[in-house]
């Protein structure tokens, strides 16, 4: 049950708040910008993303020799991975202001 749940907020948070932010940054953007922007995000970037987390989890566990033992290793990559998001999103956020104020 709590799986479940944890499962729905998950990709109700994607997709309503994750996946329409990321449709924003393309605004500014010329059409072909646009298109090769989202091929090489959804072609290459979360698959990317996807297999990179799995393989620190996987090489952690190894490592360590249990999920638990991993766990605090685990949230030092995410308070860092955390911290940069912040950053990026940051950046991002100054570039679309500077590109929305210049049209």
């Amino acid at each position: 049950l709590v799986g479940a749940a944890q499962n729905i907020l998950s990709k109700s948070s994607k997709y309503s708040l994750f996946d329409p932010c990321k449709e924003m940054a393309y605004i500014p953007l010329d059409q072909d910008s646009k298109t090769k922007g989202k091929a090489a995000v959804d072609v290459i970037g979360n698959p990317l993303g996807k297999s990179g987390g799995s393989l620190i989890q996987q090489f952690l566990i190894f490592s360590v020799g249990s999920l638990a033992a991993a766990t605090p290793y685990l949230a030092v990559i995410l308070g860092g991975l955390i911290f940069w998001w912040f950053k990026a999103a940051n950046s991002l956020a100054g570039q679309f202001e500077e590109a929305m104020n210049v049209e």
